[in-house]
């Protein structure tokens, strides 16, 4: 006899993602794994006295998400201290500022992690995730602005790409002799507020978390990611208590979220000597990947390319630098990155590199190809955003990861970021998805918390203006489970609904594939189950 289901999802449009059109009205779960998939009726036969049962009422029923690349504690940031991603304006961005700091002062004498004065991590006002490209007044936030927040306390605003920062005067004074020069950006001589690169990584340093503000950010963080259908991710950390708080939630069996851990550079030396490995871990918390950076970003005008800016500054006097300026910077050189790549390769550990610009990636695939056999540690290029034929066809040859952000698709529209920056022709040849699957590249799926929501980034991919770009509802929805699951070596256990895969799914109020493309981005997300135990529901 059956033993019964622990969980039965029924009355259902379920979509394995096994094959584009493979649906089916019920399936069943035992132990958190998918026991059976098939029709409601004999999804009955299942349903013991203990079982609980999931009617759908008819919604639509998908593999989990995996977001491929992301920040899970800068989504905290976000939501515990100011979310600028909703400014409108650099004013707006201020104002939000200015209630941050009101309400951290208020909380002065209470023993909260916002707010404690003798920390450097809480006494800052911070705020995350502006984007000056969708502004009218299309520019950074600088030091004037921020002073406007305050003269006494340090204040920081992050650009979304986490590249730039807008700092006031109290934080430029307090951090001037650990931020780099060059990273300073300066008019007359003197600081605008405005950082970059390395003078950002010094912020970072000093604002970063201790265990009991991160524990409060990494909880706050899973439960938007179950909001949004995020049942696992890919978390770049660097210098962070995130892999202990995320192992101290595991343990104690309050995780709820599939988490790979893919390391700094930083860390490489300790990796090898412990001989942690890709994919060793538990259930919940695996050990990834190797991660670099190569160059900046577009929003800084720091992605390296091949040939210069449409926008860029013009420079005062003839300094030779200045056309290798125009055309972005290294975060890490060629010679750096291709050690790193080698002894990381040598440890079988997986490499995952940033690279924006396509001379960046040119030196990424230059660095993989160096090595015995890419394909098998499935080495990723992150972003991967501005490509020509060339570097698409090489990606294909070595069997190289494309792990790309969909969101970021939002700055292709007409007269956006990538318009201003690279000029109109070469904007097209920015995030070409169609043409990667096309050429059989592995195609993962993930936000960078730009933001964190798989349907924003599927509506993306659809709507996308150029032919390259732009996906099918089911392609991008697979790219964000089954192509993001390969990305991590799970394809054995995650990224589609078939039996004996992990029992990790989201329930969506509308079908994707019928809204209007455009719309797919707001369609809600009402159930979110995690190994077979639903983790959240959002039902009315």
């Amino acid at each position: 006899m059956t033993a019964p289901a622990d969980l039965v999802v029924t009355n259902a449009e379920v979509h394995t993602l096994a094959s584009p059109d493979e649906t089916h009205e019920a399936l069943a779960v035992r132990d958190g794994e998918v026991v059976r998939v098939g029709d409601a009726y004999e999804m009955q036969f299942l349903v013991g006295a203990d079982t609980e049962v999931l009617d759908c009422e008819g919604r639509v029923v998908l593999p989990g998400f995996v977001d491929a690349h992301t920040h899970l504690p800068m989504v905290g940031r976000r939501l515990v201290h100011a979310d600028l991603s909703t400014a409108d304006s650099p004013a707006d961005a201020v104002d939000l500022l200015a209630e941050r700091a009101a309400e951290t002062d208020d909380s002065a004498d209470d023993d909260t992690p916002e707010r404690v004065t003798d920390d450097p991590a809480t006494e800052w006002v911070q705020g995350f995730g502006y984007d000056e490209s969708v502004w009218a007044e299309s520019r950074y936030l600088t030091r004037a602005d921020l002073d406007a927040v305050s003269e006494t306390r340090p204040v920081v605003a992050f650009r979304e790409d986490m590249h730039t920062a807008g700092l006031n005067s109290v934080a430029l004074d307090r951090l001037a002799e650990s931020m780099p020069e060059a990273d300073v950006q300066r008019e007359g001589g003197d600081p605008t507020g405005v950082v970059v690169e390395e003078a950002v990584d010094a912020v970072w340093d000093t604002v970063d978390p201790d265990v009991g503000e991160m524990r409060s950010l990494v909880r706050a963080a899973r439960d938007f990611a179950h909001a949004h259908g995020v049942t696992g991710v890919h978390d770049m950390v660097r210098n962070s208590e995130a892999p202990r708080v995320y192992r101290e939630l595991d343990a104690a069996g309050d995780l709820d979220l599939r988490v790979r851990v893919n390391y700094w550079t930083d860390h490489l030396d300790s990796l090898v000597d412990l001989g942690a490995r890709t994919n060793h871990g538990s259930e919940f918390v695996r050990t990834g990947g190797v991660k670099s950076f190569t160059d900046g970003s577009f929003g800084g005008r720091t992605a390296k390319l091949s040939e210069p800016y449409a926008d860029a500054p013009e420079r005062e006097g003839d300094d030779p630098s200045d056309a290798a300026d125009a055309t972005g910077q290294w975060v890490v050189t060629p010679d750096e990155l291709e050690a790193y790549v080698e002894r990381a390769d040598a440890a079988d550990l997986q490499f995952t590199a940033h690279a924006i610009g396509d001379e960046a990636i040119r030196a990424v695939l230059d660095a993989y190809a160096g090595t015995s056999a890419p394909a098998e540690l499935r080495h990723r290029v992150e972003h991967a955003e501005l490509l020509s034929d060339d570097l698409i066809a090489r990606f294909a040859e070595l069997g190289v990861v494309a792990s790309v952000q969909p969101n970021f698709l939002k700055w292709a529209r007409e007269g956006g970021l990538y318009d201003e920056r690279l000029g109109v022709d070469r904007a097209r040849s920015t995030n070409r998805y169609r043409d990667l699957l096309d050429a059989g590249v592995p195609l993962a799926f993930g936000s960078d918390c730009m933001p964190l929501g798989p349907l924003f980034g599927v509506q993306q991919a659809v709507t996308a203006p150029a032919d390259g770009q732009r996906l099918s509802v089911t392609e991008a929805l697979r790219a964000y489970t089954s192509g993001a699951a390969y990305a991590g070596f799970d394809e054995d256990r995650l990224g589609t609904l078939t039996v004996g895969k992990r029992a990790d799914l989201v329930v969506l109020d509308e079908s994707p594939w019928t809204v209007a493309p455009e719309a797919i981005g707001d369609v809600s997300v009402t159930h979110t189950v995690v190994d077979g135990r639903v983790v959240a529901r959002f039902e009315d």
